[in-house]
């Protein structure tokens, strides 16, 4: 694909400070986009997890692209309507949305508390559908528009009996996911006779990020695992927001698979190349 495929787009992607939202932040912006980076994090003391929006900011000026942090909580319904609209006011309307943060506790159903499960519902479904509403208007007006929803495997269905070697107390974590998959592909049908191309990604393997190596879903220690580096992600997801709309949309997809079917490898430095 053009490596300038995103030339004058502007790409809204959230939980960008680090991990598969960094990825696919600093792949769109060589891609030619003007990237909206946004999270939380501004402060590294202030997580647990290494990555700020500013670094991932920074990381994406030096290499020669185009980005602004704004920082929002999405947790908060004025949050997100004030990240829009700031977006709009700074760089214009919303080409590209990535809805990619997240909120994960691994807490078996008899222990989750409702507070934590409010969070988590809040970022992981009720953001991305609040979003959605509010970018929408701006892809209609322009007539085209791409809304990518990150998802995980955790949306399958487990296995009965259950496979030891799956995450406990992933049953939250996998409901909200499905949600947004379902989700995706509703507004994917209703959005279509505007030219708005709405999926779903999911990697096909774990990616090892700061928040998967703290939850330990990548084990060290465990040489059978396979791995996927961000960077396919990022690059599954440049191929469902750089096509026309119609023609790859309604997709619950997972991103070895989607390169594979393109017959795209990613090459060490992040960009793809066509396979031989």
């Amino acid at each position: 694909m053009s490596e300038r495929a995103l030339n004058n787009k502007v790409a809204l992607i959230t939980g960008a400070s680090r991990g598969i939202g960094a990825a696919i932040a600093e792949r769109f912006a060589r891609s030619g986009a003007m990237v909206v980076v946004t999270a939380r994090t501004v402060d590294p003391t202030t997580s647990k997890l290494a990555g700020t929006i500013h670094e991932t900011v920074e990381r994406i000026t030096r290499s020669g692209g185009k980005a602004v942090a704004i920082p929002a909580d999405l947790s908060i319904a004025s949050e997100r309507e004030r990240l829009v609209a700031e977006t709009e006011e700074r760089v214009g309307p919303v080409d590209v949305l990535v809805n990619n943060a997240a909120v994960s506790y691994f807490i078996p159903v008899l222990d989750f508390g409702a507070k934590q499960f409010q969070l988590m519902f809040e970022v992981e479904v009720v953001a991305p559908f609040h979003l959605a509403q509010l970018v929408l208007p701006g892809m209609i007006a322009k007539g085209e528009g791409w809304i990518l929803n990150i998802s995980s495997g955790g949306a399958r269905h487990p296995t009965i009996p259950p496979d030891p070697a799956r995450r406990a107390g992933g049953a939250v974590y996998g409901m909200w996911k499905a949600a947004l998959e379902r989700f995706s592909t509703g507004l994917a049908a209703e959005m279509y006779a505007n030219n708005v191309a709405v999926n779903a990604l999911s990697p096909n393997h774990v990616v090892p990020t700061p928040g998967t190596v703290f939850h330990r879903m990548v084990r060290p220690e465990d040489p059978s695992q396979i791995v996927e580096p961000p960077e396919v992600m990022a690059e599954a997801a440049l191929a469902l927001c750089t096509v026309a709309p119609r023609s790859r949309t309604g997709r619950i997809a997972y991103s070895q698979d989607l390169l594979d079917e393109l017959g795209l490898v990613v090459k060490v430095d992040g960009s793809s190349e066509l396979s031989s």
